[in-house]
């Protein structure tokens, strides 16, 4: 890394800006969870319409283009080929947007619906395990990924179709104009990114350790303490640190496709020693509530009735998915080159969303038909929803192979986080190396470095969650900011007959008259 990247006032001021708010977290934990807490109440309750509305607006944006005549153009030139086989892409781009949230949730987030479902639904009843269901369905379905589509979209029409470099500001310049976008506002845009990354990026690894050191202790008895816990984080960053500096192609990749395959299995096997006919059930039943009350629930905030469940739920996954989708939408983006509109929309939505609610069918009902059988008491069902780094191998326990299946599930929690960490360490690395598709490996490391530190410190501090309140807080302007790249997509696609060639200079040109 020369002396010139230290002159990048984007890298910079991202740097100071996580510093800073590091110090604080860690040394003021108290007065920066006070703060972060406060500013996410007031963005969630006087916002979370907004948050409803944008999340909607991106689901038919995204279908919306994707059948549009705009679904055969390529991101890239018209002759290109994708980079990665359709098997590598999706382990990619699923193990980076989703990550150990899955595996962490998988079967706690159904269990604390059931126990504590929206206001009008008696809990631990079988209405509460059917909600449970389709709001899990909800959260972790077509909402997210579309999300994540729509910059990923943007910078991958942008970087591959115009020849931008790899910077979200670069995808609105029809928007900004091309003074815009290298101004002080693309550079304020692409802080925000870097910030609303590093803070997801050590908060999952924060929670993926706490999860690790908890499997360790349930089946071997190895002590749940800070000294494991730091053991474990060191362990995991060679590893994903490495991979980073190894590059896409021979670390992220082979990583990614082990997660993927390691999960298939995980998942048929779980079905199998599993109850499958309330998995099922709970799929078709799931699937049905999930389709028809799709609008309701995606508008479901109620202006005088009860919005606790809301806002503590939904509204928080939709503004956590905002907060994550700088960081999965330049990775997908650059990982989708050669691949048309249409492909890159229906292969980002559909399919890991349809993965994610088999996921939830499978493991979800492990943990209710416990829970309704009464295998699981109130007080066991309390505990797994309080403490879902725990619950989920209290679940497994109680079903043959328990044993080994939960042995494999700590590997995957290790792949799982490893893919989520080094895929943000190398977009952290692009975006901090103004929009290098591939970045300097001291720049990874460097970021690598920082990220770890920051995760023990936080551990140490216990200040994991005020730091992802404050990153979602932070992240709020992500969704004005993905409305301008939406309507950049619609500028460029609906140019792109008259200048089709990579890095036209016609359209350059467009695109700083009109803004």
């Amino acid at each position: 890394m020369n002396k010139g990247e230290f002159k990048n006032p984007v890298f910079l001021i991202a740097l100071i800006l996580c510093a800073a708010i590091a110090v604080w977290a860690i040394a003021f934990n108290e007065s920066f969870t006070d703060v972060s807490n406060a500013i996410f109440g007031f963005l969630t309750v006087d916002f979370g319409w907004l948050y409803l509305l944008a999340m909607l607006a991106f689901v038919i944006f995204a279908l919306a283009i994707a059948f549009s005549h705009w679904g055969k153009i390529k991101l890239g030139p018209d002759d290109s080929e994708p980079e990665f086989s359709t098997v590598s892409w999706f382990a990619m781009l699923f193990g980076c947007g989703m990550g150990v949230g899955l595996v962490f949730w998988g079967i706690a987030e159904p269990i604390s619906h059931y126990a504590g479902p929206m206001a009008g639904i008696e809990p631990s009843s079988a209405e509460a395990a059917r909600f449970a269901m389709s709001a899990s369905f909800m959260h972790w379905g077509i909402h997210p990924w579309a999300n994540y589509a729509i910059i990923g979209l943007a910078l991958g029409y942008f970087m591959y179709r115009k020849g931008k470099p790899a910077l979200i500001s670069a995808a609105l310049t029809p928007v900004l104009g091309e003074t815009g976008a290298k101004g002080w506002l693309g550079k304020l845009v692409d802080i925000l990114a870097l910030f609303a990354t590093m803070a997801g990026v050590v908060t999952s690894l924060g929670l993926g350790v706490l999860q690790i050191n908890a499997g360790l202790n349930y089946l071997f008895g190895v002590p749940s303490n800070l000294v494991v816990q730091i053991v474990i984080i060191l362990v995991i960053s060679v590893i994903f640190i490495g991979s980073a500096v190894l590059g896409i192609e021979k670390g992220i990749k082979v990583i990614s496709d082990a997660n993927l395959y390691i999960a298939v299995g995980v998942l048929i096997v779980c079905f199998i020693v599993g109850p499958k006919i309330d998995v099922l059930n709970n799929l078709v039943c799931g699937i049905g509530d999930y389709i028809g009350g799709f609008f309701p629930d995606s508008l479901g905030m109620s202006a005088y009735g009860d919005n606790t469940w809301m806002l503590g739920w939904r509204i928080f996954y939709w503004a956590w998915w905002i907060a994550w989708a700088p960081f999965v939408g330049v990775f997908i983006a650059r990982i989708s080159r050669g691949r048309t509109v249409r492909q890159f929309i229906l292969g980002v939505v559909l399919v890991p969303a349809v993965a994610s609610v088999l996921w939830f069918a499978v493991f979800g009902s492990m943990g209710l038909s416990l829970a309704e059988s009464g295998i699981l008491d109130a007080e066991a069902v309390a505990s797994v929803a309080a403490s879902p780094e725990t619950g989920l191998f209290l679940v497994l326990n109680q079903y043959p192979l328990g044993l080994i299946v939960s042995i494999v599930m700590l590997v995957l929690i290790c792949t799982f986080f490893i893919t989520s960490a080094n895929s943000g360490t190398f977009v952290l690395g692009m975006l901090s190396s103004n929009g290098n598709m591939n970045p300097p490996n001291m720049k990874k490391i460097l970021w690598g470095v920082v990220l770890t530190a920051m995760a023990i410190g936080l551990l140490i501090a216990g200040g994991l969650k005020p730091l992802q309140t404050i990153s979602i807080a932070a992240a709020f302007p992500f969704i004005f900011i993905m409305i301008a790249a939406m309507i950049s997509v619609v500028k460029g696609l609906a140019r792109d007959a008259d200048s089709p060639n990579v890095g036209d200079e016609n359209f350059k040109a467009e695109g700083s008259e009109e803004a």
